[in-house]
């Protein structure tokens, strides 16, 4: 379900290089890491922005929420990625995650994920209530969603029809239930130049993420 990233950056707002610098200020939020969230609905672009936003930050680490999803548990994951990434790295330790298979349907053998400076966990639900106490900001991919539903039925063909009617329900139920989007602290449109980043409906939360005078190159 990932993308290859597309051309650089960004027109107007926070230039992605910008975040990162600002994202490396902010202090660890889970032991030394500073887990940055990065959520919206799936096929709005959350793992192509994610890619570069990693690269601005030299290498920075992505948990890809489909790794930890499963067609049995397509929202009902956190324990195993509380006991599996949250926890460890909560101790300064290196995660050891178990990512799932989606054409096999089962899980493959364990990947280590160190304790970086920062580290990036995309997906759908990457902002959800489980997970927020332990993030050092939420971002939200700003596309509505049957925009980015289409765009992921587009991507992923008629094979995958019946899994897209599926997903839908059980997304449309999640955030029902548990919305990202009011707690985020920047939001993201993809443009024909690269990405605009925003202040998000909880930005005031984040003094230091959002200036008053950084909305504009």
């Amino acid at each position: 379900m990932r993308q290859n990233s597309p051309t650089p950056h960004h027109t107007s707002g926070i230039t992605i290089h910008d975040l990162a610098r600002r994202l490396r200020a902010l202090p660890p939020s889970l032991g030394p890491v500073r887990l940055i969230g990065v959520d919206g609905h799936a096929g709005s672009g959350k793992s192509t922005f994610a890619g570069h936003l990693a690269a601005a930050l030299d290498g920075a680490p992505v948990l890809h929420l489909d790794d930890i999803a499963s067609h049995d548990e397509l929202f009902s994951w956190t324990a195993r990625l509380t006991a599996q990434v949250i926890e460890p790295l909560g101790r300064g330790e290196s995660a050891r995650y178990t990512p799932y298979d989606w054409t096999l349907r089962a899980f493959g053998p364990p990947r280590v994920l160190p304790p970086a400076p920062v580290l990036l966990v995309e997906g759908v639900g990457a902002g959800r209530r489980e997970l927020r106490p332990h993030l050092a900001a939420l971002l939200w991919m700003e596309l509505p969603a049957p925009e980015s539903w289409a765009r992921g039925r587009r991507r992923d063909g008629e094979a995958q029809r019946e899994f897209w009617d599926g997903w839908t329900e059980a997304e449309r139920a999640h955030f029902a239930g548990d919305p990202s989007r009011p707690h985020a602290d920047l939001t993201v449109r993809a443009t024909p130049e690269g990405y605009e980043v925003l202040p998000g409906p909880a930005s005031p939360l984040r003094p230091g993420l959002c200036d008053p005078d950084s909305h504009r190159q």
